[in-house]
């Protein structure tokens, strides 16, 4: 736990939430091995908290936790209840084996959200939260309470909410901006309403958490900071409910580019955010936009003949940040196939990654197989590589993997495939099929061969380096008895990484489908807005 009055009072601390508010953007579902990775990558950025999940949402969730939890370390690790009993016990078990604890309890507190969705009166609202705070107080010395709505609250209202809950035994308090409808000048005027009105507020952290709906959640929080708010709550990429959360790498920079405006600054390693950035965009399946803030490919590109003059001249002259202080290379790999692994490591690690002895073993091999098909590598080549570990195995009982495929396209006339795919208990299998084009008639194929027939949602291919060998990375999404699954691979083939990204989900829904018939269905998804 940390108070005000105990650390630099110009740090502000990074609270992300990636793996609770940003898992609940549509389609950022995770499994519990992404999270963990997720989670790791997070603390060796630095963040100061994880949020790691919402316990009572399911028992996938809790597992997610409680393994994160006792996993990752250095950072604080919260999870979020309501302000009921069974949710603040069950978060305090999910997460009381972490070094640093945190139970994160909310309620709205908004005329609006009082009166169409909770149906209580201002007074219930202060007993309920008051309860929920000494409950969970009970268990836990790091507490915090979000007033969810507090944007939409009325002023008076919300300083006798938050004076409650601090007297209750908070040692955080968030006002959220849940909807993404406050405005910069107004959000920071209400933190400087709370400490100006609220009593016995000066030793307690103040949060912000903005919502991007108008395109201000960076604004919102910065603005939040500037009214004396310390902790800012926000997600890799900016990625959340609706239009999103604030992204952390923008605040970040924001505060770092603009020291001497905000005289503020962060723990977090700059030079992680883009590896951070990728990994998540990899796990996901949701590409970083070209023109994304700090981290889009085109963030550091200069098309303009006035532009690249400037920066030839002086790199200041139209860029206020270097790309290596995001952790962005886009040099020529000076490896090749004759390359030893000690090298291949440093070029690894000054790419902003660590890995296991483990791990660097699979991806060097994956790096000289690589170089023999390649005539010319790239840093991108290597993060794609590494980053590929982030999708795990999907082993399970049943597994499919692709032996050797052959296509055949005509303009005019219908795509035709066959494929040899290899089971875990030993079968092979040779399947053709037609289609509009050679990967619908892969997807065919692998569909009859496995006898599991998803529907197709999403299709993606990106370049991941330069040249024409450069690597295709295929993203696929499918959906199955309203579950989604995500794949994605590597291979300068694009018709062979697509055709393994599908066979990724059909390994999914199968691990799935057997866990399922083993375990019980999985419990009802409950989901929280703060």
């Amino acid at each position: 736990m940390m108070t005000t009055s105990d650390r630099d009072a110009n740090r502000v601390l990074i609270f992300d939430t990636t793996l609770r508010d940003g898992e609940q953007s549509p389609g950022c579902s995770m499994t519990l091995p992404e999270k963990l990775r997720v989670g790791r990558a997070l603390a060796e950025l630095g963040v100061d908290i994880i949020e790691a999940g919402f316990p009572v949402a399911s028992k996938g969730d809790w597992e997610s936790v409680n393994t994160i939890a006792r996993e990752v370390q250095g950072p604080v690790i919260a999870g979020l209840a309501r302000c009921n009993a069974e949710d603040i016990d069950l978060c305090w078990k999910a997460v009381k084996d972490a070094a640093k604890p945190r139970i994160h309890v909310f309620l709205a507190t908004s005329a609006i959200h009082r009166q169409y969705k909770l149906n209580m009166a201002k007074e219930e609202i202060i007993k309920t939260a008051v309860a929920g705070v000494r409950h969970a107080r009970a268990l836990c010395a790091d507490v915090e309470f979000s007033t969810e709505d507090a944007s939409r609250t009325e002023l008076e209202f919300l300083a006798e909410v938050v004076e409650a809950v601090i007297a209750a035994g908070a040692t955080t308090i968030n006002v959220p901006d849940t909807v993404g409808y406050a405005v910069p000048e107004e959000y920071g005027e209400i933190f400087r309403y709370l400490k100006k009105n609220v009593r016995g507020i000066d030793p307690v952290v103040l949060s912000v958490h903005c919502h991007n709906d108008l395109g201000m959640a960076v604004a919102n929080s910065l603005a939040g900071v500037m009214g004396g708010a310390r902790q800012i709550e926000c997600t890799i990429n900016g990625i959340g409910e609706r239009a999103g959360n604030a992204a952390l790498e923008e605040i970040v920079m924001a505060m770092r580019v603009r020291d001497q405006f905000y005289g503020l600054h962060t723990n977090i390693v700059s030079q992680k955010l883009y590896p951070a950035s990728r990994l998540l965009s990899s796990i996901t399946g949701m590409p970083i936009p070209r023109n994304k803030a700090i981290i889009g490919e085109n963030a550091f590109a200069h098309e303009s003949g006035i532009h690249q003059h400037g920066v030839l001249k002086h790199a200041s002259t139209y860029e206020i940040m270097r790309p290596q202080d995001v952790g962005l290379n886009r040099n020529s790999l000076v490896l090749g196939k004759h390359s030893g692994r000690a090298a291949f490591r440093d070029r690894v690690t000054t790419l902003g990654f660590e890995l296991t002895d483990g791990e660097l073993n699979r991806v060097f091999e994956d790096f000289k197989a690589l170089a023999d098909t390649k005539k010319e590598l790239f840093d991108g080549d290597i993060e794609a590589l590494v980053l590929r570990l982030a999708h795990g195995t999907h082993l399970a009982a049943a597994h499919w993997e692709l032996g050797t495929m052959w296509t055949s396209a005509t303009s005019g006339a219908q795509a035709s495939a066959v494929v040899r795919l290899k089971h875990s208990d030993g079968r092979e299998l040779e399947q053709g099929a037609t289609g509009d084009g050679p990967i619908d008639a892969t997807f065919k194929a692998i569909e009859v061969a496995t006898g599991v027939a998803p529907k197709l949602t999403k299709f993606e291919v990106r370049s991941v380096s330069e040249g024409e060998d450069a690597q295709g990375e295929a993203m696929v999404t499918v959906e199955l008895n309203e579950r989604t699954y995500r794949g994605s691979s590597l291979s300068t083939n694009i018709i062979e990484s697509s055709a393994r990204a599908f066979l990724d989900t059909i390994n999914q829904i199968t691990a799935s489908q057997s866990s399922e018939r083993g375990q019980g269905r999985r419990l009802t998804q409950t989901t929280a807005t703060v």
